[in-house]
């Protein structure tokens, strides 16, 4: 290998972000890490348990100390380090519905001294999206809330919480996320906004992160078309980028990942990886999925770049100053590291869970609330039936989580969980509830917007079964407008295990008060 060839490799490998499959670094990881590799990306493949996650992470260390090991640990409905078991906190919603920014630092804090404990140097969080549209598929409840300024000082007190913990913080979904109807895993969202509505409305949040009390260590751009900042997705527009450093933004801006469906064409992401660069961007965040090649993907990014600097559409030079940006947060990360006295290791990451869910526990009990009459299922009662009506697959937390359907059947092993994959379908759904008066009924919701499939089952069983109680795991502020007031509505504020338990725990309680 010539001497510039290896210079070359090397500035490339040093703005790639790759994930991987499994619980071991494969081989061509570990040659990419001696090879000035600039991170990884946790994925819920790598992190079965914490305690496994730790060791992972020890030995990415030891082959590479100054790689930067991320995460996207939001808690709530997007957790990676407990996709198994369903998180211990509940999500951003929640925390914007209590609106006490102690208590969201505490979360923080407590999230990022496991995160710390399992080797994790940045977590690719706090959404800092402002969900001005509630039907929007992506954002939701991994949101704060629907206004700037809620967004904006849940956000810092996030990152604060984090940084206490030695961790980084990564603010997205630049320069804002929350206006869309689409999601940007399967397509390409637009924001057909003027600019000082998307500086009014979505950029405070981010304004707010940068400031030097809160000081944010990176920015994560979105996959979406805003023509008001520019003619190519956010991700791949210079325009954005110049817009984040004239907000006084200073360190490595990571894409959301490449592979997503909003950017990706038939001909892979070798092409996407250059015009992210030749955008502004730091770190390309790589992707993963089960059953692909990681490392062809890998490949795909390096050789499209090799080819890139050989050619002369990116310099060397160019690389290198998003290396050192990368490098000077790495630098501040291991600062606050040895600040917060944290250690890697598996006993360490297993106390940190286990103070992470008391924290938790007391923020999802606090978030929970009830809208409409106030009712309670009597745990002496006969047991209720349950129906998921959610239609929606969730991209971002991976998965249609059952977290409510666990609680219920742990308050009333006698529950029956009815589903759609049932020969009957709907129909004989529908049918057996109609004809099932003896038991309470509770349906499980997240979207029901006017006109969809979800909001018109709902209508048929409130015409079956009119006192049916709903436990909503969609956004808060919605609720009203998406149920009226006849409904009594167990308001969870996301579908993580924490947030379930915690609205179970109210549709248990003997006595209920109900909060509009």
């Amino acid at each position: 290998m010539t001497t510039v060839h290896h210079d070359a490799l090397r500035a490339v490998n040093g703005v790639l972000l790759p994930g991987f499959t499994g619980t071991d670094a494969p081989g061509w990881l570990l040659a990419a890490c001696e090879e000035g590799l600039a991170g990884v990306v946790y994925f819920a493949y790598n992190t079965p348990d914490v305690a496994t996650t730790a060791r992972l992470s020890a030995h990415l260390h030891e082959v590479s100390p100054d790689l930067l090991i991320t995460i996207d640990e939001e808690g709530g409905d997007v957790s990676r380090l407990e996709a198994v078991t369903g998180s211990s906190i509940p999500g951003a919603a929640a925390l914007g519905a209590v609106d006490d920014e102690d208590l969201t630092e505490r979360v923080a804090l407590a999230l990022g001294r496991l995160l710390a404990a399992t080797g994790v140097d940045l977590d690719l969080a706090p959404v800092l999206d402002v969900n001005s549209r509630t039907e929007n598929p992506v954002v939701g409840v991994r949101a704060f809330g629907a206004t700037p300024g809620l967004v904006s000082r849940h956000g810092a007190a996030f990152v604060q919480g984090l940084h206490r913990a030695g961790v980084g913080a990564c603010g997205k979904h630049f320069p804002g996320h929350g206006a869309t109807d689409v999601d940007s895993h399967l397509s390409l969202p637009v924001v057909d906004d003027p600019l000082a509505t998307i500086r009014e409305r979505d950029l405070p949040p981010f304004v707010r992160a940068f400031e030097p009390d809160v000081d944010i260590d990176s920015i994560m751009t979105a996959h979406l078309l805003v023509p008001a900042i520019g003619p190519r997705p956010v991700s791949l527009e210079p325009a954005a980028a110049v817009l984040a450093r004239e907000l006084g933004f200073e360190g490595p801006i990571i894409t959301d990942a490449l592979d997503m469906g909003a950017v990706t064409g038939g001909d892979g992401i070798g092409e996407v990886a250059v015009q992210a660069i030749e955008g502004g961007a730091d770190l390309l965040c790589l992707g993963t999925t089960v059953g692909r090649d990681d490392e062809a993907l890998f490949r795909q990014a390096q050789a499209a770049l090799l080819a890139a600097v050989e050619d002369g559409r990116v310099t060397i030079e160019r690389l290198r100053a998003s290396a050192a940006r990368t490098a000077r947060t790495v630098r501040r990360v291991r600062e606050r590291q040895a600040s917060a006295g944290t250690t890697c290791g598996p006993a360490e990451a297993t106390a940190a869970l286990e103070a992470l869910a008391a924290v938790g526990q007391e923020a999802a009990e606090r978030a929970v609330r009830v809208h409409g009459p106030a009712t309670h299922l009597d745990p002496a009662g006969p047991a209720p039936d349950v129906v998921d009506l959610r239609q929606r697959f969730d991209h971002a937390a991976g998965r249609t989580a059952q977290h409510v359907q666990t609680a219920l059947v742990a308050a009333f092993p006698d529950t029956t969980l009815h589903s759609f994959s049932d020969p009957a379908g709907w129909e004989g759904v529908l049918a057996t509830i109609s004809a099932t008066t003896e038991r309470p009924l509770v349906v499980v919701t997240r979207e029901p917007v006017p006109g969809s499939r979800e909001a018109g089952m709902l209508d048929a069983l409130r015409a079956a079964r009119p006192g049916l109680v709903a436990i909503h795991t969609g956004f808060p502020d919605a609720v009203p407008a998406w149920f009226g007031d006849r409904t009594t509505v167990v308001v969870a504020c996301g579908t993580g295990r924490a947030n379930a338990r915690a609205a179970v725990g109210q549709l248990t309680a003997l006595t209920s008060e109900v909060t509009r």
